[in-house]
């Protein structure tokens, strides 16, 4: 087979690219911009284009299939080339379907915790060499890719992210995948550039429940009010399986999980990481994996990628670097922080980047979520608010939006540096909270400063 990829260059997109390329496609892309890591593995498997840019002339009728990215525009000139020429034209989620549609479909759902559960389940079955295909949203500990294809596993598993799947065709991407197998793992309003309102966002999740296939199995954290009743009233005709937060305690540091064996100390900790261990175990239960062995298996799960990621600690120093940026993972990031190392000074840096997070209009939803830090930072970079094509937001909005009259606000990216690294940190925990990077932050010289 024959693809060839519009807009390479994001980490979704390369890492499908090169997972058909070791299946024995023909793979071939463009992009106008690609950065690192995306830039090098292209490059490792021969799959950079030799120039940035877009080339109608690429697009032939000897071509099987297009793989279109959300970075791409409608009026891209490889994408209309291949509608005049009628080359097959599929959305990444589509690909992956039709990659799929004989295998049993896990698909792991939710407005946050769907890259940790997924982390966790494929943690689980490569600990028991148990093979799948499989779709994750980070990089992950003993993985190559980021996906995987193949013609002979039974399974695949999906992070099924919400976001729409192509410049042509609006639908969010997990209504393309159909599972036999599902979980939600909460609800809470994002991507309001898209979703203009908590119902409509409430309803993909309502639409999701409804696209299982008869029969089919939904997982579900009834501790989320929303997702229970999303999955409680459907009437689709399936089974469903509500977990909560398993019994567990914290010793100098460590979380406990209590389980009928013993007490297993874990890697991880924070509510919301125990309410996505529970689901992770009961999706592994539908997958063969019994009780005992999940628990074997996910005390050495250290998390994953930018999810409360541990880059340094010392004796008296702990600093974690986590993807959180929306109101309910900044609150739960921040409170898993303050619970794990409550006799530490928990210092939150946030950035506000995504379109969502700098919306004068949606500042709100962040009310009382840094409250658990002792010490409370936002950054954001009003060039941000410029490109996004937003209306300025102004340090007294962000003030009072968090409601903390404390709160230090930097809008200049070498003064918030000099503030984290001019900080004394002895007897700290520090989280940094950003889908970007803090105007250019090393994350390498910040590991030197404990």
């Amino acid at each position: 087979m024959n693809i060839h990829f519009i807009a390479i260059g994001g980490s979704a997109m390369h890492n499908l690219a090169i997972a058909l390329h070791q299946k024995g496609y023909q793979v071939s892309g463009s992009d106008d911009a690609i950065h690192n890591p995306s830039k090098s593995r292209l490059e490792k498997y021969g799959l950079l284009p030799k120039e940035l840019g877009w080339f109608p002339e690429k697009i032939t009728p000897n071509l099987d299939v297009i793989i279109l990215g959300m970075h791409a525009k409608k009026n891209n000139l490889e994408l209309l080339k291949a509608q005049e020429l009628g080359v097959k034209i599929y959305s990444y989620p589509a690909f992956l379907y039709e990659q799929s549609k004989n295998k049993t479909r896990v698909v792991i759902g939710g407005s946050h915790g769907k890259t940790t559960i997924t982390s966790m389940i494929l943690h689980v079955l490569n600990y028991h060499d148990k093979k799948v295909d499989y779709m994750v949203g980070a990089q992950l500990e003993g993985f190559e890719t980021m996906v995987h294809l193949t013609k002979e596993n039974e399974f695949i598993v999906l992070e099924g992210d919400e976001y729409l799947s192509s410049p042509i065709d609006m639908l969010p991407k997990f209504h393309l995948y159909k599972p036999n197998i599902a979980l939600l793992s909460g609800i809470a309003w994002d991507h309001i550039n898209v979703f203009p309102t908590f119902k409509n966002y409430v309803d993909q999740f309502k639409t999701f429940t409804n696209s299982l296939i008869n029969g089919g199995s939904m997982v579900y954290n009834e501790e989320d009010l929303e997702v229970k009743n999303v999955v409680e009233s459907s009437t689709n005709h399936i089974k469903k399986y509500p977990y909560t937060t398993p019994k567990h305690f914290i010793e100098n540091g460590i979380t406990y999980l209590e389980t009928p064996e013993g007490n297993l100390p874990l890697e991880i900790f924070g509510k919301h990481n125990l309410q996505n261990l529970a689901g992770a175990k009961w999706i592994c239960q539908h997958m063969g994996i019994d009780e005992d062995d999940f628990y074997e298996a996910i005390a050495s799960f250290k998390g994953a990628s930018k999810r409360l990621e541990k880059i340094a600690e010392s004796n008296t120093t702990v600093i974690f670097k986590d993807f959180a940026h929306s109101p309910s993972k900044v609150a739960a990031t921040t409170k898993a922080v303050k619970n794990q190392y409550s006799n530490r000074t928990v210092l939150a840096c946030l950035e506000l980047h995504t379109y969502s997070s700098l919306n004068a209009a949606f500042l709100q939803e962040y009310k009382g979520a840094l409250d658990k830090a002792d010490v409370a930072v936002v950054f954001y970079s009003p060039d941000a608010v410029k490109i996004k094509q937003l209306e300025e937001v102004t340090a007294t909005q962000i003030s009072e939006a968090f409601e903390r009259e404390d709160l230090i606000i930097y809008t200049n990216p070498q003064e918030f540096k000099e503030f984290l690294f001019n900080k004394n940190l002895e007897n700290s925990a520090v989280v940094l909270m950003s889908s970007g990077n803090y105007g250019g932050l090393d994350f390498k010289e910040v590991k030197r400063l404990v």
